[in-house]
């Protein structure tokens, strides 16, 4: 079986060299995502196998029982074969059960059309719910070099008036972006095409941006954590150049719409988005424009693809259908030349099943005491 060992000070120094910014690398997999939940209570392990990939492991060690759950967030990040995939989780679901762990979880973002299920099944694992709000996603392919007009030309032609419309209307895309815009929150730098700097500080954005998350949410019947969670993660990507906030505004400075993305292996992300209902009349296309801004970027940085995100919702992994509750969402990304793509999804290996189930009826009591 494959080496495992704990990474060295100079690999944990260039750790998104190996994590997050080669083909298939993920934010998730990241130094700062690493420091977000170790605040929380995970304990971190930053591993490097024989064959020079590196995966995130996070550790959450059960109350008063010893043992502990491990996920690996959207790890190991795929590379080279689906048999080589398969063996790297092999070998640190190994290296995690000699430490203790009871349980490991991986959903690693690989397509399941290269057998990787099957192969999960081989070493122990089974299918299990997403971790994750969405395990499949609608990805627009842009390949190096594509042409932003003739990427504009392939989107559908409603969708292509609401974005001309929405820009005559003088609809602004504001563009919060350390990672390429520069300086504090890019104030004082060119922004890009098609985009305006920020007026203000990220953080009065962000917390913006989350109020329009929480009526979208109850619109499309989604919930989300606790806001100075979300916030301290999302400003602490964009400081490590991994998160752009990209906010629609009308002429008058009205917030109408924003999309938060990550940038990462060779893509740009789709992480949320959520508008203003109440201004769609009177600013029809913001949030078209919107995403069309978002495949500009990615194809200025140069990006293979962009990810449109899941629909996807629990009970229902499948592409929508007319009369699911997110059929309208997924209209709305195939407009823009998105294609379903179907991936692997969230799995785990029970490795002590008493331990396992002691352990998580104690980690539940403390949340139900801590409520």
């Amino acid at each position: 079986m494959m080496e495992v060992r704990e990474a060295n000070p100079r690999e944990l120094e260039a750790w998104d060299d190996l994590t997050v910014h080669p083909g298939g690398g993920h934010v998730l997999q990241s130094m700062a995502w690493a420091c977000h939940r170790a605040a929380t209570g995970w304990r971190p392990h930053h591993l490097i196998l024989a064959d020079g990939s590196a995966v995130l492991a996070l550790e959450r060690p059960w109350p008063l029982l010893g043992g502990s759950s491990v996920y690996l967030p959207r790890g190991p990040i795929p590379a080279g074969s689906a048999p080589a995939m398969a063996a790297r989780l092999d070998a640190v679901t190994a290296w995690l059960r000699a430490r203790g762990a009871d349980v490991v979880a991986s959903d690693a973002e690989v397509p399941a059309a290269t057998g990787y299920p099957a192969l999960l099944r081989d070493i122990g694992y089974g299918s299990i719910e997403e971790i994750q709000p969405s395990r499949h996603r609608y990805s627009l392919g842009l390949g190096h070099g594509a042409d932003a007009e003739a990427v504009f030309g392939a989107i559908g032609r409603s969708t292509r008036q609401r974005i001309r419309a929405a820009e005559r209307a003088g609809t602004r895309i504001v563009r919060h972006d350390r990672s390429t815009v520069g300086g504090e929150d890019g104030r004082g730098a060119d922004p890009g095409p098609g985009f305006e700097m920020p007026a203000e500080p990220l953080a009065e954005a962000l917390d913006r941006f989350y109020d329009l998350l929480l009526h979208t949410g109850e619109r499309r019947h989604f919930s989300f954590g606790p806001r100075a969670s979300f916030l301290r993660w999302w400003q602490a990507a964009h400081d490590a150049g991994h998160l752009a906030l990209l906010e629609a505004r009308a002429a008058d400075g009205t917030a109408l719409a924003g999309l938060v993305l990550y940038r990462h292996g060779g893509r740009l992300s789709t992480v949320h988005s959520a508008d203003d209902a109440t201004t769609r009349r009177a600013h029809p296309g913001a949030l078209h424009l919107l995403r069309w801004r978002a495949i500009e970027l990615a194809i200025h940085e140069g990006c293979a693809e962009m990810d449109l995100g899941g629909v996807d919702v629990p009970g229902a992994r499948h592409e929508p259908r007319p009369g699911d509750a997110t059929y309208g969402l997924a209209e709305h990304k195939r407009a823009f030349g998105a294609t379903w793509l179907e991936l692997s999804g969230a799995h785990e290996r029970v490795l002590r099943p008493g331990h396992y189930r002691i352990g998580r009826a104690l980690a539940r009591t403390r949340r139900m005491i801590g409520r």
